[in-house]
């Protein structure tokens, strides 16, 4: 994926609020090294070492200490395994792509350095998070119908994104989608949409100019499953400003409002809200 460009904008209005680094996290931190082309940090907390089960969530892109301080603060028992190894959606989607073994790899080693954990809950679903960059991963793995049965569900936060066709040249410029990048993400909204997984999709209004944005993408998605946005006006996490919703099944899109840096990191502090939204009954 081209860099963007650069958001010339600034947002004053909302609060844009942050999770807190410092605070001591009760738990137990597993890194596992030597697997991605970054750690893997896992992290049990307290409420789900004395859980009989809980959901493992995988987290890719973005500081690994904020999943684990949003899943931290949740009510909800739920293992968090958070990797960072750089930007660009290409970093993130390259290892799963040449290794078409990793995922599954990566899957056993964390749940049997889960299992070294005395009292360490059963895990009960695999879930797989990204934030920006990170859907280059999920994309890679959700492209394998073998792994499909080792994904219970996903969520993206203010990251799915193609490329235009012609390159760089935008849909209001006569460009169109390159829909090879969404196909694997539309294909799993159907089985979310159906039941038998779970999807939540969060984006911004953020415009990169030289790739398709998470609005546009989403849009396509929603076209391919035949949903409409239904417009909405409510606080979301963080101070965020929801503007549509689209449910039908388990899958879920939330439409933000926003178009600079701030907006989007907003989606990344406020995962605890969407990762319960991922796990509701």
């Amino acid at each position: 994926m081209m860099p963007q460009n650069p958001s010339p904008m600034q947002e004053r209005t909302r609060t844009h609020e942050r999770l807190e680094q410092r605070r001591q996290l009760i738990g137990v931190n597993l890194p596992i090294d030597s697997l991605l082309p970054g750690p893997i940090e896992v992290f049990i907390p307290q409420r789900a070492l004395t859980a009989d089960s809980a959901p493992l969530l995988i987290h890719l892109m973005g500081p690994t200490w904020v999943p684990r301080r949003a899943i931290a603060t949740m009510e909800r028992p739920v293992i968090v395994a958070a990797a960072y190894f750089g930007s660009g959606s290409a970093t993130y989607a390259r290892p799963f792509a040449r290794d078409t073994l990793l995922y599954a790899l990566m899957l056993d080693t964390i749940k049997a350095r889960i299992a070294q954990v005395t009292g360490a809950p059963r895990i009960a679903g695999v879930y797989l998070s990204g934030w920006s960059a990170g859907y280059g991963a999920i994309r890679e793995i959700l492209r394998r119908p073998e792994y499909l049965p080792l994904v219970d569900g996903v969520l993206l936060l203010d990251g799915i994104h193609t490329g235009y066709i012609p390159e760089r040249k935008p849909l209001a410029d006569g460009g169109v989608l390159d829909t090879t990048g969404l196909t694997p993400f539309s294909d799993f909204a159907r089985l979310a949409a159906a039941g038998s997984k779970r999807f939540v999709i969060t984006h911004t209004e953020i415009f990169p100019g030289t790739f398709a944005s998470t609005t546009e993408c989403t849009d396509w998605v929603l076209d391919a499953l035949g949903l409409k946005r239904v417009p909405v006006l409510e606080w979301g996490p963080m101070g965020t400003q929801l503007l549509s919703r689209t449910r039908k099944g388990r899958f879920e899109a939330l439409g933000f409002a926003g178009n600079s840096a701030p907006d989007h990191v907003d989606l990344l502090h406020g995962m605890a809200a969407f990762v319960d939204r991922l796990l509701a009954p």
